[in-house]
């Protein structure tokens, strides 16, 4: 009985603890394939001899429709619904963190509507591409966000462009999944300023994460971040996990796995990739 009595209070401890632990940032978005790394690759190097020749232009713009998909378990709030005056702003204020993360590149995006969708398996992640079948619009340079109540342990993942035939299957697949706790002004500790969809975005334009391939190799293949060997938590700064490379880790990067508080920037060089990616596939889509 002592020992049950000990143990007791102990374990509720660290339940509590455990409820109250802030969730970790968790992106889903696939790894690159090997194909796809040599397309980054080969933009690496077409961008390095246009700005060599001086024909690469920073000046041109992108503006990329988007679409919100809404999609709960229930009508309420901690049910994933993003609706009535608050939630609402919710998704305003998702719109202007986008275009203020992405106005200093150039890239704008344009709202064109916001659909609303109760089911309880699509919004716990379940049957995507016939969630996605139903409910996508757009081309394929149109950007479709979907904010689901639960991704497990993901605030939200991407696909990186490519070449697809519009009425495939990954067309449809294309967009954005986003834990809709993860808004501004959502209840996900640390992860509720709007950099989560700052993040995946940035895979749906072709970025990769600032830590793909760890301290050697071609890394995320844009060649002004700094090599790092795993993913940053928090604001580590000062952080060096490749010691031996040159640069501090980029922690206020927003293809980090930083805290939203610590995101700040885009490099020059993930700028060019995303007009590379966006030029080469969405553009004339």
């Amino acid at each position: 009985m002592y020992i049950k009595s000990f143990l007791l209070p102990a374990i509720f401890a660290a339940t509590v603890l455990a409820a109250a632990t802030p969730k970790p940032f968790g992106c889903g978005t696939p790894e690159p394939s090997q194909d796809h790394i040599r397309i980054s690759q080969k933009l690496a190097a077409q961008e390095k001899e246009f700005a060599a020749s001086g024909n690469l232009s920073i000046a041109a713009t992108i503006n990329v429709d988007v679409y919100f998909h809404v999609v709960a378990s229930s009508t309420a709030v901690s049910d994933g619904y993003v609706t009535a005056s608050r939630p609402d702003k919710m998704l305003t204020d998702q719109l202007s963190v986008m275009n203020a993360d992405y106005a200093p590149h150039g890239i704008s995006f344009t709202l064109k509507g916001t659909d609303r969708t109760i089911n309880s398996n699509w919004a716990s992640d379940g049957s995507e591409l016939a969630m996605k079948k139903a409910l996508r619009k757009g081309t394929y340079r149109s950007l479709n966000l979907y904010f689901l109540k639960d991704l497990g342990s993901n605030l939200g993942y991407c696909y990186f462009p490519t070449s697809v035939k519009s009425g495939s299957n990954d067309f449809y697949y294309d967009g954005c999944s986003i834990l809709s706790s993860s808004l501004p002004g959502g209840s996900t500790a640390n992860y509720n300023l709007g950099g989560t969809v700052t993040h995946e975005v940035g895979h749906w334009f072709g970025l990769y994460h600032t830590f793909q391939g760890g301290c050697t190799g071609s890394g995320d293949s844009v060649s002004d971040t700094p090599a790092q060997a795993s993913a940053s938590s928090g604001c580590p700064t000062g952080r060096d996990s490749c010691p031996s490379q040159a640069g501090l880790d980029p922690i206020h990067n927003y293809m980090d796995y930083s805290y939203d508080a610590c995101y700040e920037e885009f490099t020059a060089g993930q700028q060019t990739r995303m007009y590379s990616f966006f030029n080469t596939y969405r553009a004339n889509a």
